[in-house]
C-alpha cells in the first residue's frame, strides 16, 4: 500500500482533495489501489461518504499512473438507474476533472438528452458517459457500435441494489456481457449503500472468472428519526385523513430548515401534499415545487437545479429523488406515511445531511395512527442494521429476446458464439439448449405457433450464418420500444394555448368528463378535450382530483413486517425510548379490551358480527400483496366447508372476508383453513391463475416485441395492448402451451404476484403460532382501517366520510355497552 501512496496518481488526487479541505477515506484508497491492480468489485458505503469518487477517482488515479494504457475515446461508462441522477453525477465529475487539470469530457445520454447532443456523441464519444440501462442498449443497437467501446476501461453501476431485483438489472447484465466481448479485460464495479445480500449481488454483477473484491466502508451514517405526532390519538384509525391536520405541523419544520425534501409513496399523494402545504402556508408559493416521473422533463431538471443551489425551500417528491443525488442544501427529509421498507427508508433519509459525518434528519408523518408502530419498527431495524435483500430475477426470456433483437438491429450476431456468452450471465446460467432453440426460432420465424404470421419473421439469417435485421421499419420500431418498464398507456397533458405539462394514465382520464378538474405538477387543470392520446387543458381554480396511477401503493417488506410484529407484541409495555408506542397507549389498550394484541408467537383472528353481517379479520402483517392471495385462499377453503361467498379487503397488516351469512369458525376449522398442506394447489384453485398469467403476459409481450406499444407519433392504448397480447396468449396456450414466454408469465405470477416464497414462509410461521380467535360486535383499532379501505373502493369521498362517522359512532356505543 505504501508503494501505491508514493505513485504520482495518488499524490495528485490527495493534493486536490486537501485543497478542498478533504482527505480520502480508507475504502476510497482501497478501491483506487485494487482498481489499479486490475480488480473488479463492489463498493459498499453509507450515503454521502463519496462512493461515486471511490470508483471515478480510481480511473483518474490509474490514468495518471499509466497514461500509456489510455487511448482517445470512451474510457468509463457510468450506469445509473434514474435519469435525475445523471446530470448531477456528470457535473460533479466535470468539476473534479477540470480542477485536477485533465482535458477529459463528460457526457450524459438518456431519454432527456437533446437529439443533437446524442448525434455528436455517436460521431465523437466523450471520455466518460453517464447512461441509463436503456441508453446502453440503444448504443448497442447502432451500426458499427464496437467503435464506441474499443478503448473502454471500466463500466460502473451506480446504486446497483436498485437495479438488482428488476428486469432493468437484467438489461445491465446483458449489456455488460456484450461489451466484455469487445473489451475482454473490462473492469466492472458496482456501488451501493443499502442491500441485504451483498455476496449474491456481487455474483449477479460480476459472474465472471476475474479478480474481484468487495470493499466496505467502516464509517456509519448517523440518522435522526423523528416522529410527528397528531394532537390526539384516534382509537379507530384510518388511512389518508391525517394529512390536513398534520400539514400545520410540517410547515414549521420546513421553515426552520435550509431545504427539505418531502417524500411521498405515490404520484397522486405528492400532488395532494403539494396542495395541502400551499393551503396551510400560502407564502410557500414560488418557494416549493413538486417532482415526479410524470412531470415534464424540463420542469424536473429546473427543480433539481434549484434544489441543488438552495433556491427552493422544499420539494414534494416520489421515489424520483430517492437515489444518489447530492443536494447539499437539503438538511431535512420528511417521509409522508410509511416507507414500507428499511432500504427505501435509509435511501430517503440519506438525501439530508449528504456530507460525511453530518446527521441525516428524517421526520416520519403518519397517514394514520397505526403507522407510528411502523416508525418504532423502522428505528429497531436501523439500530440492528437489518436491510432487505434484493432477489435477482432469473430466466427473463422477454429481456433476452429484446437484447438479441438489439444485436440484430446493430451489427448482427452469431447464435452459437452468443449462446456461450449468455450462459455466463447470472440470470441465464440455467438456460437450456431447448429454450435457446425456441428463442432463435421465435426471432426468425415466430416459433411453431406464429410462423404463419409474417410480422413475427423479424431476423434474417445471412449466408455466413449471421443473424441480422434487414428491414428499416422493424429496426426503427425496435429502437422506439426498447426498455423493460411497461407503463400503462400515458396521455400527454398540454395547454390548449400551447405548452406541455406532463403525463397522466389513460384509465384516470377515461373517468373524467369535459370541464372536470384535476391536479398535475401542482396546477389545477380543467379538461377541454382529449384527442390523439393528448389531454388539452385550461388553468382553473377550486377543488380538483389528484390523478391516481395504477400500482402506486408499495407493499410492506418482510423485514419490516417482522419488526412490526415484534413491536406490537410488547406494545403495552414499551421501553423508555419508544415514544411512538407510549403515544399510542390509549389505542393499544382499546385493542386489548375489545379483542387482543397478538404476541410474537400468536396469530390473531377476529370475527365481528354487526348489522351488515359477518366480518372475518386475520392479521399476518405480511404486506398487501401477500394478504391479497391469502384472502382468496382462506375464502376458497371456507367455501369448501360451507357454501358462502365473500367480499374481500386488505391492507399491510391484515385482511377482511365479509359475508351476509354466518361464517363457521372453531379452533378445528381454523386449523384446517390455516394449514400449510396443499398450499399452492389451493392457491391455484382459489385464483384464476390463467387470467393473471394472461395479464402478466401483456408486459412480457411488449418487452419481447411481440406487441408494439409505440409507433411514430402515437402510442397504443392500454385496451389495445391488452387485447393484442390476450389474442397471442390464447394462440400460444392452444397451440404451443410450453412456449418459453407463456411459462415465464406463469413463473412471474407465482414469484411476484402470488409471492410464493413469502406466502410459504408466512404459513410456516402461522403453523407454529398459537391461534387466538376473538369475537366482537364492533370494529377494533386493527380492523377499522381495513374496513375503511374496503368502503373507499365503492363510495365517493363525501359518502365515505359520512359512512366512517357512522361506524365510529356505532363502535363508541358498542364499547360503552361492553364496558
Amino acid at each position: 500500500m505504501t508503494a501505491f501512496e508514493n505513485t504520482n496518481g495518488f499524490k495528485v488526487i490527495q493534493q486536490w482533495m486537501a485543497e478542498k479541505g478533504n482527505s480520502p477515506f480508507k475504502f476510497q484508497t482501497d478501491t483506487w489501489w485494487k482498481f489499479g491492480n486490475g480488480y473488479s468489485g463492489m463498493v459498499i458505503a453509507p450515503t454521502g461518504f463519496g462512493k461515486t469518487f471511490s470508483v471515478f477517482l480510481a480511473l483518474i488515479t490509474d490514468f495518471l499512473n499509466h497514461p500509456e494504457k489510455y487511448k482517445k475515446g470512451l474510457k468509463l461508462i457510468w450506469i445509473t438507474p434514474l435519469r435525475s441522477l445523471s446530470k448531477d453525477i456528470a457535473k460533479a465529475m466535470d468539476e473534479a476533472i477540470n480542477e485536477i487539470g485533465l482535458d477529459w469530457t463528460v457526457g450524459v445520454r438518456n431519454g432527456d438528452t437533446d437529439p443533437k447532443i446524442r448525434q455528436q456523441q455517436v460521431k465523437s464519444m466523450p471520455d466518460i458517459l453517464v447512461v441509463t440501462p436503456e441508453s446502453l442498449h440503444l448504443l448497442l443497437a447502432q451500426k458499427n457500435h464496437i467503435r464506441f467501446f474499443q478503448n473502454l476501461q471500466c463500466i460502473a453501476v451506480d446504486e446497483c441494489h436498485e437495479l438488482l431485483g428488476s428486469k432493468r438489472g437484467v438489461m445491465v447484465e446483458l449489456g455488460i456481457s456484450q461489451v466484455r466481448k469487445y473489451v475482454p479485460g473490462l473492469k466492472i464495479w458496482g456501488i451501493t449503500a443499502t442491500i441485504g445480500n451483498l455476496d449474491e449481488a456481487m455474483e449477479v454483477l460480476i459472474p465472471y472468472d476475474v479478480k474481484k473484491v468487495k470493499i466496505t466502508a467502516k464509517q456509519h451514517k448517523k440518522i435522526d428519526i423523528i416522529p410527528v405526532f397528531p394532537d390526539e390519538v384516534e382509537i379507530l384509525p384510518w388511512a389518508g385523513h391525517l394529512g390536513a391536520k398534520l400539514a400545520d405541523k410540517i410547515v414549521p419544520i420546513i421553515l426552520e430548515s435550509k431545504s427539505t425534501i418531502v417524500f411521498t409513496n405515490t404520484r397522486s399523494q405528492s400532488e395532494m401534499w403539494y396542495q395541502l402545504l400551499l393551503n396551510a402556508y400560502p407564502d410557500f408559493a414560488g418557494q416549493i415545487a413538486i417532482h415526479h416521473s410524470s412531470i415534464d422533463a424540463h420542469l424536473r431538471i429546473w427543480i433539481e437545479e434549484n434544489l441543488s443551489n438552495g433556491k427552493l425551500k422544499a420539494v414534494v417528491s416520489t421515489s424520483s429523488l430517492d437515489l444518489g443525488i447530492d443536494f447539499k442544501p437539503v438538511d431535512t427529509v420528511i417521509q409522508i406515511g410509511s416507507a414500507k421498507g428499511v432500504a427505501r427508508f435509509l435511501q430517503r433519509a440519506g438525501r439530508s445531511g449528504h456530507s460525511p459525518f453530518e446527521t441525516s434528519k428524517i421526520y416520519c408523518v403518519p397517514t394514520h395512527s397505526l403507522e407510528l408502530i411502523e416508525v418504532a419498527a423502522l428505528k429497531e431495524a436501523v439500530k440492528q442494521k437489518v436491510v432487505e435483500p434484493r432477489e435477482p430475477q432469473v430466466l427473463c426470456f422477454d429481456v433476452l429476446v429484446q437484447f438479441l433483437m438489439t444485436l440484430a438491429v446493430g451489427d448482427g450476431f452469431y447464435p452459437n458464439e452468443t449462446y456461450e456468452r449468455i450462459k455466463q450471465v447470472y440470470t441465464f446460467q440455467e438456460i437450456t439448449d431447448e429454450e435457446w432453440k425456441g428463442i432463435i426460432d421465435f426471432l426468425t420465424i415466430g416459433g411453431s405457433a406464429l410462423k404463419s404470421y409474417e410480422e413475427f419473421h423479424k431476423v434474417v439469417v445471412m449466408d455466413d450464418g449471421l443473424f441480422k435485421v434487414t428491414s428499416r421499419k422493424i429496426a426503427m420500431l425496435h429502437r422506439m420500444n426498447m426498455g423493460a418498464i411497461v407503463s400503462d398507456a400515458m396521455l400527454k397533458v398540454k395547454f390548449i394555448s400551447g405548452g406541455y405539462i406532463g403525463m397522466v394514465e389513460e384509465y384516470f382520464i377515461s373517468k373524467l368528463k369535459k370541464e372536470e378538474k384535476f391536479i398535475l405538477a401542482g396546477r389545477v387543470l380543467e379538461v377541454a378535450m382529449v384527442k390523439d392520446m393528448t389531454v388539452y387543458v385550461r388553468l382553473a381554480k377550486g377543488k380538483a382530483l389528484a390523478p391516481s396511477y395504477l400500482g402506486g401503493r408499495l407493499p410492506l417488506s418482510s423485514n419490516l413486517g417482522q419488526f412490526l410484529r415484534e413491536k406490537l407484541s410488547g406494545a403495552l409495555n414499551p421501553s423508555a425510548s419508544e415514544k411512538e408506542l407510549k403515544f399510542l397507549h390509549p389505542l393499544l389498550v382499546s385493542q386489548e379490551k375489545r379483542s387482543h394484541i397478538p404476541k410474537d408467537d400468536e396469530f390473531l383472528v377476529e370475527l365481528i358480527k354487526n348489522r351488515e353481517g359477518y366480518h372475518l379479520f386475520m392479521y399476518p402483517f405480511e404486506g398487501r400483496l401477500v394478504h391479497e392471495v391469502m384472502a382468496a385462499l382462506i375464502a376458497f377453503r371456507i367455501s369448501k366447508l360451507a357454501p358462502i361467498s365473500f367480499s374481500m379487503a386488505m391492507n399491510d397488516y391484515g385482511f377482511e372476508l365479509f359475508s351476509d351469512k354466518e361464517i363457521p369458525l372453531s379452533d378445528e376449522i381454523l386449523k384446517k383453513i390455516l394449514t400449510r398442506d396443499n398450499l399452492m394447489v389451493d392457491v391455484i384453485s382459489s385464483i384464476n391463475s390463467a387470467e393473471m398469467a394472461r395479464r402478466k403476459f401483456r408486459d412480457i409481450a411488449v418487452i419481447s416485441g411481440m406487441v408494439i406499444q409505440n409507433f411514430p407519433g402515437q402510442q397504443r392504448s392500454n385496451k389495445a395492448l391488452q387485447s393484442s397480447a390476450g389474442l397471442i396468449f390464447k394462440v400460444l396456450e392452444d397451440y404451443d402451451p410450453n412456449h418459453f414466454l407463456v411459462r415465464q408469465a406463469y413463473t412471474e405470477v407465482f414469484n411476484m404476484q402470488l409471492q410464493e416464497q413469502r406466502l410459504v414462509e408466512a404459513f410456516k410461521r402461522i403453523e407454529k403460532s398459537k391461534i387466538i380467535l376473538k369475537y366482537a360486535n364492533t370494529f377494533t383499532p386493527l380492523s377499522f382501517p381495513i374496513k375503511v379501505d374496503s368502503l373507499r373502493q365503492t363510495l365517493s369521498s363525501e359518502g365515505l366520510d359520512m359512512r366512517i362517522q357512522k361506524l365510529i359512532q356505532q363502535a363508541s356505543k358498542g364499547r360503552k355497552i361492553n364496558e
